[in-house]
């Protein structure tokens, strides 16, 4: 790179806001030097640098000082000059400090938006010096380095990443100044720029301290702004296991990149949904240890995008117990984290779901366990009554051609999905209901499975549920065994279109917690499950419920009677399957 001849003094030295002389004394000097090739040369650099370290701050501080680079340009023409001549010096360039100070200087001249030539060439030049000082291993003045030093090319390159990284690093960090003097140029001004510097560098183990610094700059200046160039590079590295970042860091990539979230939550549905044979412990234990359901908790914006997207996979598989339990699992996931935050940082529940029906929200958000035992049948019953008014009106504004109050209906049935415990144990207290108390918790039940009454189809399937749950209840009151084969029967029928067939999911919940709850004996039971699985093919289904229910019970208490039953009906589910 040719050096042209430094550019003469102005004659208002006067304003000018280093001492004169000494400014003098440098500029003389840098031209003497020149790349400090001769012994005496040499000598006469290392006896100057640490002087020079003193000047050198002293430059920085007033380019800091400055509102522009045009304005330090023109207040200080000799500057560029001046810097480019002493980075050519490898004796001046060799020192740590001599160094880091030369590349703060050119780092505070660098414009993240120039506004005029004079800014875009100054860019231009500083963009090569980096360059050049950094990556290039065949100029001279990285082989004169590196021959001054003793150690390998690489080495050296890493140094100065490590320091540039270090540099950057401090700017970085550096609180807005724009508040305190809208004059003085603030330094969010680099934040920008540092992320466009930093696309090449995000696979670089040494380029994380300050990657996660970009991605948690306060968000409190509108000049602090990230390349989105940046934020993709970087999502894709950490998506491809080729970045390592803490929590936090990650979190505030999830809240700058919508691209970044969506794709962290559609590859943990993936990975729940992609095994058909994974048990609830396991799909609960992959959702517990991912970093979305707190991140949810930290910031409402995360669940919202979250919670649109089970929204959205839910309307498309609507049948799919794996997606409704992962749902469910993910609910009770982010409401234990949300409950883990000081009470200053948490958020309105109103606030993390606004489409939801806001008279259902907190009586379903609330968990069992914050519930007396005697007010669950009359909650339950609250519940469901509350819900088939939703629906009725639907189906009125339905035959009136108006779409009014289905959104509604689909929200209320989403939050049911959230908050299944109660369903589940609405199934569980039908074990014990009389008959006149079972229809609000069966309606319940239906509706959690048949959201939609097109073409009647949920009024048929709770006509049926009506029926089987009579038929269990007739085998609990008569203790019959062997059972009486008529009663069986109607759990496996065939559908015709004068009796459709109920639903597999609405059936196997019923046995189960039948199978579970009641008091027949347990010969007499897994008899039942292993008439009523195998003729309907529903192993699988069926361990999934089991595993669904063990789970549940186990952050209860007083349940070893029912668990031990479960753990009964799970072997004979394995000897089923063996057959």
């Amino acid at each position: 790179m040719s050096q042209p001849q430094l550019l003469i003094l102005p004659d208002n030295n006067a304003e000018l806001p280093l001492d004169v002389q000494e400014l003098q004394f440098w500029l003389e000097k840098v031209v003497a030097w020149g790349q400090a090739d001769s012994p005496d040369t040499q000598k006469d650099t290392c006896q100057h640098v640490s002087r020079l370290r003193e000047f050198l701050q002293q430059l920085l501080t007033h380019i800091g000082n400055m509102s522009s680079t045009t304005e330090a340009m023109r207040r200080m023409p000799f500057l560029g000059q001046f810097l480019g001549r002493l980075c050519w010096n490898h004796y001046v360039t060799c020192d740590a400090t001599s160094r880091s100070l030369l590349l703060q200087c050119l780092w505070g001249l660098y414009s993240e938006r120039p506004s005029n030539a004079v800014e875009r060439k100054c860019n231009h030049w500083i963009r090569k010096v980096l360059c050049q000082l950094a990556t290039e291993e065949d100029n001279a003045t990285g082989q004169g380095i590196v021959k001054y030093l003793g150690v390998p090319l690489k080495v050296y390159h890493l140094q100065v990443l490590k320091k540039m990284v270090s540099l950057l690093l401090e700017n970085v960090n550096k609180s807005c100044s724009s508040f305190c003097n809208p004059n003085k140029r603030c330094f969010c001004e680099s934040v920008l720029a540092t992320s466009e510097r930093c696309i090449p560098l995000v696979t670089c183990l040494e380029a994380a301290p300050l990657i996660s610094a970009l991605l948690q700059q306060p968000l409190t200046c509108v000049k602090a702004t990230l390349s989105s160039t940046f934020l993709d590079a970087v999502s894709c590295a950490y998506s491809r296991q080729c970045l390592l970042l803490d929590e936090q860091a990650v979190i505030a990539l999830w809240r700058q990149s919508l691209s970044s979230l969506e794709s962290a939550v559609l590859t943990l549905l993936e990975s729940v949904l992609a095994n058909v044979e994974s048990t609830p412990q396991k799909i609960e234990q992959q959702i517990a240890q991912s970093l979305l359901p707190k991140a949810c908790a930290q910031h409402c914006s995360i669940f919202l995008v979250v919670n649109d997207i089970f929204r959205s996979v839910l309307k498309q598989t609507e049948r799919s117990h794996l997606v409704r339990f992962a749902i469910q699992s993910f609910t009770s996931c982010f409401l234990r984290e949300l409950a883990l935050l000081q009470p200053q940082k948490c958020t309105s529940l109103k606030v993390f779901f606004p489409q939801s029906p806001q008279h259902l929200l907190i009586p379903l958000l609330t968990q069992t366990s914050e519930m007396l035992p005697a007010a669950w049948r009359h909650h339950l019953k609250w519940l469901s009554s509350s819900l088939q008014r939703l629906t009725e009106h639907e189906e009125e504004m339905e035959e009136k051609r108006s779409s009014s109050g289905q959104c509604t209906v689909f929200e209320a049935w989403f939050l049911l999905v959230q908050c299944a415990h109660w369903v589940h144990l609405a199934a569980q207290l039908l074990v014990t209901s009389d008959t006149e108390d079972c229809g609000p918790l069966l309606w319940l039940l239906t509706f959690y499975y048949h959201p939609t009454n097109s073409g009647h189809q949920r009024a048929q399937q709770l006509v049926r549920a009506s029926e089987v749950w009579h038929r269990f209840y007739s085998l609990v009151v008569a203790s019959a065994h062997p059972f009486p084969v008529d009663r069986l029967q109607v759990l496996t029928a065939l559908p015709s279109p004068q009796q459709p067939s109920l639903d597999p999911p609405l059936n196997l919940i019923l046995l189960i917690n039948f199978a579970v709850f009641s008091h027949l004996p347990l010969s007499g039971l897994t008899e039942i499950l292993h008439t009523v699985v195998h003729r309907c093919g529903a192993v699988g289904a069926a361990a999934f419920v089991l595993g669904s229910l063990d789970l549940r019970l186990n952050r209860g208490s007083d349940t070893n009677a029912a668990r031990l039953q479960i753990k009964a009906l799970q072997n004979t589910l394995t000897h089923t399957d063996a057959e």
